[in-house]
């Protein structure tokens, strides 16, 4: 092997190595959950779910306004064909009528009849007309399903996709964390695990005088405190923003 070659990092074993180690393995969990709830690949998915669902709505209005002036049209037909009818019978009735009266309530009534047939028949030509326009419609409408349903199904699997590699990678911190925290105390797991719920960050380096959790320099005094309070185990607490301070 050649002696430039690079040699892998050794794996943390001191306290506060591992202390950072567990920090930094959380914090990329916690990136990685929130990149998993609030991918923009979640509005792409809602855009097109929304896209779909206004597409089937509006096929079944039109497909229900279709069904609707149908049904008008048959109910017209019929209604037309029992006016028809009943005219015709006045019709015939007025070949035996002598009486002048008799035979001028029949005309009266054929009329009123023969203008109910002409409605019907201005609705029926309406409605039929409508039903034509509506029938175009709907089949330009129909002609955008492939490409909605496509859109979804792309939006969809892009989703799952990004969903899955997240899931991988948290699943592979969430075995890397179960080993480091194997190599700390139980106290002091309690400790990083209130500070974290309460801060977020739980752990951080000092840095010169500067904590790098709070970023608040520390005076010469509490620098003195702090490395007297962390020279055994290499941690004690920022007497600024309580995180445990790495010295």
């Amino acid at each position: 092997m050649s002696d430039t070659a690079e040699t892998a990092p050794s794996a943390p074993t001191t306290i506060p190595e591992l202390l950072l180690a567990l920090q930094a393995v959380d914090t990329q969990a916690d990136q990685l959950g929130h990149r998993r709830e609030h991918s923009p690949l979640h509005d792409d998915l809602a855009s097109a779910t929304a896209a779909m669902r206004a597409w089937e709505q509006q096929r079944a209005a039109l497909r229900s306004r279709i069904d609707e002036l149908g049904a008008s049209i048959e109910a017209a037909e019929h209604r037309g064909a029992e006016l028809l009818a009943h005219r015709v019978r006045l019709e015939g009735q007025m070949k035996t009528v002598i009486a002048p009266r008799e035979a001028e309530a029949l005309m009266h009534e054929m009329a009123t009849l023969t203008e109910q047939i002409d409605e019907l028949d201005g609705h029926e030509l309406e409605s039929l007309e409508e039903q034509s326009a509506l029938d175009d419609q709907l089949s330009e409408h129909l002609g955008g399903e492939e490409q909605l349903r496509t859109r979804l199904g792309l939006a969809d699997d892009a989703l799952a996709a990004e969903v899955s590699d997240i899931d991988g990678e948290l699943a592979e911190l969430a075995g890397r964390r179960i080993e480091l925290r194997n190599g700390l105390s139980d106290a002091l797991l309690s400790t990083y695990d209130r500070k974290r719920a309460a801060l977020g960050v739980a752990v951080a380096p000092l840095v010169g005088k500067q904590c790098q959790g709070c970023h608040l320099e520390l005076s010469a005094a509490e620098i003195d405190t702090v490395k007297d309070e962390a020279a055994d185990t290499g941690v004690t607490d920022c007497p600024d923003c309580g995180r445990l301070l790495i010295v």
